[in-house]
């Protein structure tokens, strides 16, 4: 889908080091810094970052862009809550993750209390 929009092979492969990276504009790079602090536990948006956005982004387009990484946390957060994984639709793509710890504590507990699968 990204590629679609006009992002590149290099920004798929670099982003994860989108600081240090050639491969992103500095508007681009500030969404990136918006997107970790929105996405952080607890969340860690500054004023500096918001004002420094502003002077990249109208105020529909900043209202935009928080609603669109909002909704991906919501669905990534909803997706490991219930064990849903990715169905293939993207096999081959690039998919950078994060390292992280992985907890399935409650992924078995809504498994075993209901009858609902990620199979049905």
């Amino acid at each position: 889908m990204g590629r679609e929009h006009g992002v590149t092979e290099a920004q798929l492969r670099d982003l994860a080091e989108f600081e240090t990276s050639d491969a992103f504009s500095e508007p681009q790079k500030l969404a990136l810094r918006y997107a970790t602090a929105m996405t952080a536990t607890p969340v860690e948006v500054s004023v500096a970052l918001v004002e420094e956005l502003k002077k990249h982004l109208t105020d529909a387009q900043l209202v935009e862009l928080t609603s669109a990484i909002a909704w991906e946390q919501y669905r990534a957060r909803f997706d490991h809550a219930l064990g849903i994984e990715a169905e293939g639709f993207s096999e081959g793509a690039f998919c950078p993750l994060p390292a992280a710890a992985q907890s399935t504590h409650a992924q078995a507990d809504v498994a075993a209390s209901s009858s609902w699968s990620a199979e049905d």
